[in-house]
């Protein structure tokens, strides 16, 4: 600024056109003292009118620099709330894990983070179902990718909080933003609370991207305690000090992209999860509040056993399932076997071979139990004397405390089964 100031100021001294003050004219005896007059008069008035409109030029300058400082400044310290709260979501995460509930991270405790993976899955999105499914199945890669995963929270966190790095921070926090939405987002029985929080994170990260760490960040400690960092390109990008190396048309062009990505992903996701935006509102594929049962591979084994497989593929994950009643219905829907919730709460856990070895189908105090994302082969003993009216059955049919009901088509065993 200063430097700006001076700079004009020097050049007003060497364009002030002062060899026209001293020039001297030839002097004409009949009118020589008007001609010479009016030629100072003349020469005078230029000096001024320019230097007048020099220090106007400066004085606009002047005020445009202080413009730009001002938005600069408004524009740091409008970033700190944005960086700090974003930090603290992150850093909030990892603390939870490695300081104030470590049971998170125990694999023997019921809030083991396993347990929440395995309540995502059925309505995880773009191949993270797989994921987590083969994840579940390696406890060495789950193990360590909930401990590096919790740790990177941490960190970013901290990062973000103290300005330190933060546009690679924030970078990275919204890699942790998209994760979770693939995951998570599809959960939240009335708000998409999940989707809410990736949604906000992502804007929140690219916003502090584009903008840097604001004003009182450990990033602007760096460039003051070594200016020369400010000439490095990798500094500038992974930083939040200074403004992103790139031309006012460039970093247009860059702000623009992202801010078609953020819109784009979560608008997105947003329409698939509950529609509202190009279709009518609904609860999602995979509603996050009304439990579902898919029943597969259903059969009446030869050694007077019903056997089938159960996966809990819809439904909050605060609540289990309780299935109260079982039966096996001939053509006409009309049961010829049945179990009561009392005969299904009774059932040994020999009588379960689980998918998972975290939320699981078991018996429980009102029937069969299940946690959301369970997954299972369940066996059921056919009652005396009912294995000749097993015959008749063309459908297994499970009903829960609500009231729904989820069925299959059965089929029949000719060899020796369970």
């Amino acid at each position: 600024m200063q430097s700006r100031y001076f700079s004009s100021l020097a050049l007003i001294d060497t364009l002030t056109p002062r060899s026209q003050a001293r020039t001297t004219v030839p002097l004409d005896m009949g009118t020589g003292s008007f001609n010479l007059h009016s030629h100072f008069m003349d020469t005078a008035m230029s000096t001024i009118s320019f230097q007048a409109t020099a220090r106007g030029v400066i004085a606009e300058d002047h005020v445009s620099s202080g413009l730009e400082q001002h938005a600069a400044r408004v524009a740091g310290l409008s970033l700190i709330s944005v960086r700090a709260i974003q930090g603290f979501i992150y850093w909030g995460g990892g603390s939870r894990r490695f300081i104030y509930a470590p049971g998170k991270l125990n694999p023997n405790a019921t809030h083991w983070m396993a347990n929440k993976f395995q309540t995502a899955m059925p309505g995880a999105i773009l191949g993270m179902s797989h994921v987590i499914s083969y994840m579940l199945h390696h406890f060495v890669l789950l193990y360590a990718g909930v401990i590096l995963f919790s740790a990177a929270e941490l960190i970013v966190g901290l990062m973000l909080m103290m300005g330190l790095y933060t546009r690679a921070a924030a970078l990275a926090s919204m890699g942790f933003s998209v994760i979770l939405m693939l995951m998570f987002g599809w959960q939240g029985a009335t708000c998409i609370d999940e989707w809410t929080m990736a949604a906000c994170n992502l804007a929140m990260g690219a916003t502090l991207f584009l903008g840097g760490g604001g004003a009182y960040s450990l990033d602007n400690v760096l460039v003051r305690s070594k200016p020369q960092r400010a000439g490095s390109g990798l500094f500038r990008w992974a930083s939040g000090s200074l403004p992103l190396p790139l031309t006012d048309a460039g970093f247009r062009k860059l702000a623009l992209v992202m801010l078609a990505l953020v819109v784009s992903f979560d608008v997105g996701t947003y329409n698939y999860y509950r529609g509202s935006v190009l279709t009518p509102f609904h609860s999602g594929p995979v509603s996050p509040t009304a439990h579902h049962v898919t029943l597969s591979d259903a059969v009446v084994t030869a050694g007077g056993n019903v056997r089938f497989h159960a996966t809990l593929d819809a439904g909050t994950p605060e609540a289990p399932i309780h299935i109260v009643r079982a039966a096996l219905l001939d053509p006409n829907n009309t049961p010829v076997v049945q179990w009561s919730a009392e005969a299904l709460s009774t059932l040994p856990k020999s009588a379960f071979s689980n998918d998972y070895a975290y939320n699981r189908f078991g018996p429980g105090p009102f029937g069969l139990r299940a946690a959301m994302g369970a997954a299972s082969y369940i066996t059921l003993p056919l009652p005396a004397g009912q294995i000749a009216d097993a015959a008749h059955a063309a459908r297994l049919q499970l009903t829960d405390v609500d009231g729904r009901t989820f069925s299959v088509a059965i089929g029949h065993a000719t060899g020796s089964g369970r």
